[in-house]
């Protein structure tokens, strides 16, 4: 066989435009041909795979937030007493989970440990692994008493996914020693967090010295950063210091969104909504009551889901996915954001799902190559038993992905 011919298939290619029908013709890892409406395209010595004229092919799902080294937890202590080894594992695995979920792409937002994206990224891109094309994160970056940092004064070498530092020499240093092992992000944690005693989403925890100490180094080395941004003045400092994708932004104010709109050009917000929204209203396993009142979870959605809206308005890329790999929002989950961005903001289905294609292959600097159905892109491609515009949960069950190729590979063509 030369190739793989997708024949009566609905194309969703995820530019925008409404669902047609049509072929699709695979050469090597691309996307040769479209044909539109009967279109008829060569049949020669390639291998057929038929839509029946009621299945949808569509771009394979990008994950803008992954933390492929974590494992469901909820403790992130227990995560840093896991051995390398057995890390190295659990991580390769959770990769492989997610191209089983028609993830052809993820956008790290922390690894558990140095170097652990760098081994799973390498694995991937030389075929020893299954898994998604991905963009390898450091660690969380934070400040002394911020998000990660489970040490105390009678305990000082408690491990988690953090390392911290202060002061804008040690971010310089750090920054400098990650990207020397390879990392494709630097991932800085500005803003504080609901779970950070005495440093909550509201606050800036990282002073600008810091951050602007790393993103000269990343900038200089031609990397890349991203942030855990949610206070107001984080999104700002984000903006002003080249963060490309900026995760949550759910106390953005006026100020914050305009700068945001003014840059809209070259940033992209990550809402990551996900746990907020399951936290809030569906937690009762994990969350009493009475801490979901106390952490504010409820109030932290209502201003994520106006930041949102208001990020629609001003046509701010929005990015799906994140925070999977958590107790409450395990891998493989990831698609329901989609349905998180429909119910509570708003979105139509197909936003939704351009959240994670098309703004989603913008995001890894691929624009061209990934995220939408067109020829001369890449062939990362789902073959879907319905109609994902109709149903905005459709993708969050693995088994409706009749056939899953990533980069014109088959990973998965069922019977």
């Amino acid at each position: 066989m030369s190739g793989y011919l997708f024949k009566n298939v609905i194309i969703l290619n995820c530019t925008g435009e409404n669902p047609f029908p049509g072929d699709v013709l695979i050469e090597g890892n691309k996307i040769i041909k479209i044909a539109r409406n009967g279109g008829s395209l060569k049949q020669k010595n390639i291998q057929i795979i038929d839509g029946e004229n009621r299945m949808t092919l569509m771009p394979g799902l990008i994950e803008s937030h992954a933390h492929l080294s974590i494992n469901n937890t909820d403790d992130l202590t227990a995560l840093g007493r896991i051995p390398p080894e057995e890390h190295t594992l659990l991580t390769m695995q959770n990769a492989r989970l997610y191209l089983d979920h028609g993830i052809t792409s993820c956008i790290s937002a922390a690894s558990a440990k140095p170097r652990l994206d760098i081994v799973i990224r390498n694995a991937i891109e030389n075929g020893e692994i299954p898994g998604p094309r991905l963009l390898a994160a450091t660690p969380w970056l934070t400040v002394t008493g911020g998000l990660g940092d489970m040490r105390t004064l009678h305990m000082p070498k408690v491990d988690s996914m953090a390392i911290m530092a202060d002061g804008p020499e040690e971010y310089r240093r750090l920054t400098r020693e990650l990207i020397r092992e390879g990392v494709d992000i630097i991932k800085l944690v500005i803003s504080g967090d609901s779970f950070v005693p005495h440093a909550g989403s509201e606050t800036t925890i990282m002073s600008e010295e810091e951050v602007e100490a790393a993103a000269k180094v990343t900038h200089a080395h031609g990397k890349r950063l991203s942030a855990h941004a949610r206070s107001a003045k984080s999104v700002k400092l984000c903006v002003r210091h080249g963060i490309k994708v900026i995760y949550h932004a759910n106390y953005a104010d006026e100020e914050a969104f305009d700068l945001l709109e003014a840059n809209k050009d070259w940033l992209f917000v990550s809402p990551n909504i996900g746990f907020t929204a399951i936290a809030a209203y569906e937690g009762s396993d994990w969350f009493t009551e009475e801490q979901v009142q106390s952490m504010g979870f409820r109030e932290e959605l209502d201003s994520a889901i106006k930041g949102i809206q208001e990020l629609m308005k001003r046509g701010v890329r929005i990015l799906g996915g994140g925070d999977y790999g958590f107790m409450i929002t395990p891998h493989g989950q990831n698609a329901r954001d989609l349905d998180h961005f429909v119910r509570h903001c708003g979105m139509t289905n197909m936003e939704a799902i351009l959240t994670m294609t098309k703004n989603g292959g913008e995001a890894m600097d691929m624009p061209n190559e990934i995220g939408q159905v067109k020829e001369g892109f890449l062939a990362d491609l789902l073959l879907v038993n319905g109609d994902p515009l109709s149903n905005s949960k459709l993708l969050l069950n693995k088994n409706n992905l009749h056939t899953i190729m990533k980069g014109g590979v088959i990973h998965k063509l069922s019977s």
